[in-house]
Formats: structure tokens, C-alpha cells, sequence
């Protein structure tokens, strides 16, 4: 698989993303109409599993250690969305904000893996929101939308 073919795969995901409120409640619609265990989340999953195994996802960072990359820009066919992946074990990452907000798909790479106290799954952080993005109880992929883009570190 490569990004085109990726970007083809999230359609789906990114349409009602692009279409809806970017609010705790499309954490709700996200699990409903994409529940991890469906065809499409399991789809994505196994996409990005396969991905970074062909280096180019997460292809920032060093081995052993958090790795990042963005994979698609935001362009009209993800409804202006970017989307990044991080990989990271049991961290605590920079304090950023989420301007127009920011919705996450949770892959854990250990099963007990959780996204800022979440398990697999979906989870949105609405317009204006910040944290420290946390990884706890081993390893997961982040797979993470941001209309336009948007994000504000707080140490830059």
C-alpha cells in the first residue's frame, strides 16, 4: 500500500470528519459507524502496522525511541484534514494545542496500550483544547487528523 492508496482507505473517516463538529460527541459517531473490530478500523489498522514495517510511516524520529511523520497534507480529498502518525512507548509528549481541534484513532501496539487514559478506539479533543499527549502501559500507534493542519506546540 502507499499514501494514495492509504488516503483512499481513510475516505471514509475523513469525509465525516470533515462534515461534522469537531466535538466530543463525533467521539461517539467515530466508534459507532468505525468501532475498532470493524472492517474499516481493522482495515487501518493493519494498514499503518503494515506501513511502518515499509518505513514510510513514522519514518521520523530514532529507532527505540517516539516516531512521528506526517503523512498526507491537508488537501480537498481528506475535506482539508491532515493526517500524522506517531508511534510512541509509555511517553509523555509536548504540550500542544488543538486549534480547530484534533481526532485520534488509538492503535495499540500492546494491548493494555493507553492514549491519554483511552483504549483502542476513537477520541476527538475539540477546538481550542490542549494536553500532553500520554502513552501509558506500553506501545501504541497514534493515527491523528487536524483540520488544516492545525497544530500549536507550547515550547516553540
Amino acid at each position: 500500500m502507499n499514501i494514495t492508496e492509504f488516503q483512499a482507505l481513510i475516505k471514509p473517516v475523513t469525509d465525516l470528519i470533515s462534515n461534522s463538529a469537531v466535538e466530543a460527541a463525533l467521539t461517539e459517531e467515530l466508534n459507532r459507524l468505525f468501532p475498532p473490530g470493524g472492517e474499516t478500523f481493522d482495515a487501518i489498522e493493519k494498514a499503518c502496522h503494515q506501513a511502518v514495517a515499509d518505513g514510510w510511516m513514522c519514518a521520523e524520529g530514532q529507532e527505540g525511541g517516539p516516531r512521528w511523520g506526517r503523512i498526507i497534507e491537508p488537501n480537498q480529498q481528506t475535506g482539508g484534514l491532515s493526517v500524522d502518525v506517531v508511534r510512541l512507548k509509555d511517553w509523555v509528549g509536548s504540550k500542544h494545542r488543538h486549534p480547530k481541534g484534533e481526532v485520534c484513532m488509538i492503535l495499540p501496539l500492546t494491548p493494555e496500550a493507553l492514549f491519554d487514559g483511552m483504549p483502542r478506539g476513537w477520541c476527538v479533543f475539540g477546538p481550542a483544547t490542549e494536553h500532553n499527549p500520554t502513552v501509558s502501559n506500553g506501545e501504541a500507534l497514534i493515527l491523528y487528523m487536524l483540520p488544516d493542519g492545525q497544530i500549536e506546540f507550547a515550547d516553540r
